[in-house]
């Protein structure tokens, strides 16, 4: 049985939330003001509070700090009639887990109280909780163990130390930048530039602009003399991202850098050595655009002296279990928390989720959970922008026509979470297949493992 504790001045409001609650099975507590709340607090250790903000003596504001104190382990969900910007900051910045207003939607205090509870015994039940090993430090270097992984570094320790181009191929948010440095970085001397051009960003004239350099007055508003991206790449690497949004005229003028190894800057006379490194990187599917005469096939093959194919993240999902600490790392360091441990339910709603985004979706889904974070405990409650594509996959997935008639199964996914969804639909499959759990995997297209998952969710 949960216990809750009350703290309003509003005798109608503590009554009427009380006899809601204990309607619901929770023991609860009441008291009319924020000190005498506090000292109860001290022995009862309830599992969540709710607090209201303005009452006689201490402030709902002004008590929180000293709740936490006394009750570590509570949720506090904060009420208020006021609706002001400055109240709901100070409160969230306090430590409150929600922040709800008078008059008081029972279904929004349903669900806040729920979400409350689940945080509660999230932390306090260890068994629960996967401690990620988040490293001290952490810089740019890759991480992953997985067979597609090893692949990429073995090729990288090939090629690294010597001079050919190198074109990084593989949908986007796959870490293409962060291979080409870890090129660099294993091939060049310790200070030898590395220098990064986004080759979509910029219309025709200011990217030649970028990358061979402009004389004064070569175009209106050329004030000075401006040195490119080949200039400042000298004696290092040049990365050319997005290398296959290059108009016809830009991949002339490259082929010829990479074929005279000269440059001549936009507006001037003198050409200058190019004794630099090409490491470029596309998302862009070049037997498509070669066929379409969209990308030269001479400048292709200058630039794809080797060429390294990243996988998506759902081609390495093993390496989750590395990757997440590491983004938590950089998430921690970025918004000064010290975030380290998730719940195995949040673990498996990332482990379970296609990531259509890769590792870029998924750095930033960990950066707002952990913006978000009112503990140092990461909740499924905090990825619900996952839980609700996952559900959205699914209802997907089930429209659509199996390719065995036997196993058309369509469980109601109107009003169902996703992991009733889910159960549902691999109980069914499973009783068309007189539970055979390897068949049912795979009709299921799912793995063992996350097959035993959703089960032991529901049992």
């Amino acid at each position: 049985m949960s216990k809750l504790l009350i703290c309003d001045d509003d005798k109608g409001i503590r009554r009427t939330l009380q006899l809601h609650l204990e309607s619901q099975g929770h023991e609860v507590e009441t008291r009319a003001d924020a000190s005498s709340g506090i000292s109860l607090a001290q022995d009862y250790q309830p599992d969540v509070i709710i607090l209201d903000i303005c009452m006689q003596g201490l402030s709902g504001i002004e008590a929180l700090p000293r709740f936490k104190q006394v009750s570590p382990a509570s949720r506090i969900i904060m009420i208020t009639a006021f609706q002001d910007m400055q109240s709901t900051i100070s409160a969230m910045q306090n430590g409150a887990d929600e922040y709800l207003h008078k008059p008081i939607d029972l279904d929004e205090f349903d669900q806040a109280i729920n979400t409350a509870l689940a945080q509660h015994l999230a932390q306090l039940n260890q068994d629960s909780l996967e401690t990620l090993n988040v490293p001290d430090n952490f810089g740019n270097s890759m991480v992953g163990s997985s067979n597609a992984m090893k692949q990429v570094y073995k090729t990288i320790g090939r090629i690294a130390h010597t001079k050919a181009s190198v074109l990084i191929t593989g949908e986007s948010g796959t870490g293409k930048e962060m291979v080409a440095r870890a090129i660099h970085q294993a091939g060049m001397p310790e200070h030898a530039p590395f220098v990064a051009l986004n080759c979509a960003a910029l219309v025709d004239n200011l990217l030649e602009s970028e990358l061979f350099g402009h004389k004064r007055g070569a175009f209106t508003g050329a004030v000075s003399d401006q040195a490119g991206k080949f200039a400042l790449a000298q004696g290092g690497t040049l990365f050319l991202d997005e290398v296959g949004e290059l108009s016809a005229q830009i991949q002339a003028k490259l082929l010829r850098v990479l074929q005279e190894k000269t440059y001549t800057p936009l507006g001037g006379k003198t050409e200058y050595q190019a004794d630099v490194r090409i490491i470029s990187a596309t998302n862009l599917n070049f037997e498509q655009a070669l066929k379409e005469k969209r990308f030269r096939d001479d400048l292709y093959y200058r630039l794809q002296v080797v060429q390294i194919e990243l996988p998506s993240l759902l081609e390495r999902k093993e390496d989750l279990k590395e990757l997440v600490p590491a983004l938590l790392y950089r998430a921690n360091k970025e918004l000064g928390t010290k975030i380290g441990k998730i719940t195995k339910s949040a673990m498996d709603l990332l482990t379970d989720y296609h990531w259509p985004g890769n590792v870029r979706e998924l750095e930033n889904t960990l950066i707002k959970a952990v913006a978000l974070c009112p503990s140092e405990l990461l909740t499924e409650d905090l990825f619900t922008d996952i839980e609700q594509k996952l559900k959205h996959e699914l209802k997907d997935k089930l429209v659509k026509q199996p390719k065995e008639d036997a196993y058309q199964v369509h469980p109601d996914t109107q009003d169902s979470s996703l992991q009733q969804i889910e159960y549902t639909h691999v109980k069914q499959v499973l009783s068309q297949v007189n539970n055979h759990k390897g068949k049912a995997c795979e009709i299921l297209q799912i793995s063992r493992p996350r097959l035993q998952r959703i089960l032991e969710r529901e049992e």
